[in-house]
């Protein structure tokens, strides 16, 4: 099997009863993603929680997974499913019907979703920066936004376009006219095929996907020399992603599910914090529970994840208002080529809000839990081929 190592780049109602202290314990123990747990066993009464993931299982949900391993969960009083997403499922509607407790949701789409009429809110923002790239052949010549012109640019659709369209317009381009524009499957077929100059990719996903491939000039796999990389998080346009939302209405009005609310983020992030310090058990996790794509894959994609939120100056999981509008003047003013923005208005002040996180990071001091990840450091990578 070829490898390469590369180096990775940084870039119902609930019970009222509920005691937050009957979950804690003081004794210590063993340390739990930065320091510190607490001792499950001790709860009045579990609560039974569902969380909707936005994909396939693999490292980008691999926070969850391990706060549900490693009893992070527990500790809170919490009985967790976590509910595997796929190509059909909306996960913020799931949590609009009130399928589900939670949903983990890119914040454009979600603020559609609530444009609409559903009054889901953004509890903690969990990925702190934009994962989405252009990427394309050396050869072709494509550094910047500006070099899409002449060129055919791949782009997912479905609300995935934004930062292409966004960028496309601070490089002056009209998009019906000065590129050409293509849908491509959440792949990156049309790229290695020639179909595509340049195809949109997840820095965690499908960027390894090509590098998981033999170049066949050369019979060993490509290498990032062979790429040119755009980045709209450095590029300006980056929009806010993974968030865990909540439904407004019952935090409102059902003080134990607010209760729940702040158990819940309070060991998700924990769980976040247990990754970034165990990047290959976290690793291992995700492929026990089933992922599609292979431990190579996996470990590159957690290494990738955990860039995306570590470090957290303001610590994990708070909603940034500068980022927060950004994403939101992007939503409210960069069309597609139907002309269609994804809002048609600034989003209310109670579409997010840091109240839920800030309890939980509180709680997560308590614990001893590093939130902030100011030392963090990506480790280095092995991709097989096919990520295997």
């Amino acid at each position: 099997m070829r490898g390469r190592r590369v180096r990775l780049f940084a870039t119902g109602l609930l019970a009222l009863t509920l005691v937050a202290a009957a979950c804690s314990d003081d004794d210590g123990g063993e340390t739990g993603g930065g320091g510190g747990s607490t001792a499950s066993g001790d709860c009045s009464q579990v609560d039974s929680v569902t969380l909707q993931l936005q994909w396939f299982i693999q490292a980008q949900f691999a926070g969850y997974y391990a706060a549900q391993d490693q009893g992070f969960y527990a500790d809170q009083c919490l009985d967790v499913t976590i509910v595997e997403g796929g190509v059909d499922i909306v996960p913020q509607q799931q949590l609009a019907d009130g399928a589900v407790d939670f949903a983990l949701a890119w914040v454009p789409k979600a603020l559609a979703t609530r444009e609409a009429g559903a009054n889901i809110i953004d509890i903690a923002q969990v990925f702190q920066r934009s994962g989405t790239l252009q990427v394309s052949f050396a050869d072709a010549g494509i550094t910047t936004p500006a070099d899409f012109a002449g060129k055919t640019v791949g782009n997912w659709g479905f609300g995935n376009e934004y930062e292409i369209f966004a960028a496309l317009a601070q490089a002056n381009l009209d998009p019906a006219t000065d590129v050409t524009l293509v849908q491509q499957d959440f792949d990156m077929s049309g790229l290695l095929a020639g179909d595509i100059d340049a195809a949109e990719a997840m820095i965690y996903n499908e960027y390894a996907q090509v590098l998981e491939t033999v170049n066949p000039d050369t019979g060993e796999l490509y290498q990032p020399s062979d790429l040119n990389v755009i980045s709209y998080e450095e590029d300006g346009v980056g929009m806010l992603q993974d968030a865990i939302w909540a439904d407004g209405d019952r935090l409102e009005t059902d003080d134990a599910y607010r209760d729940i609310a702040v158990r819940f983020v309070t060991a998700s992030l924990q769980g976040w914090a247990y990754c970034r310090d165990n990047v290959q058990a976290c690793t291992d996790l995700v492929v026990a529970q089933g992922s599609k794509l292979g431990a190579s894959h996996q470990l590159w994609q957690m290494n990738e994840i955990n860039q995306l939120i570590w470090p957290a100056p303001d610590g994990v999981g708070v909603i940034n208002q500068e980022a927060w509008d950004r994403t939101a003047e992007i939503a409210q003013n960069t069309p597609n080529l139907e002309g269609t923005t994804v809002l048609t208005a600034p989003p209310d002040a109670g579409a997010f809000t840091n109240d839920i996180v800030t309890e939980a990071l509180a709680n997560l001091q308590d614990l001893g839990v590093d939130t902030t990840g100011d030392t963090y450091q990506p480790t280095e990578v092995t991709l097989n081929e096919g990520g295997a």
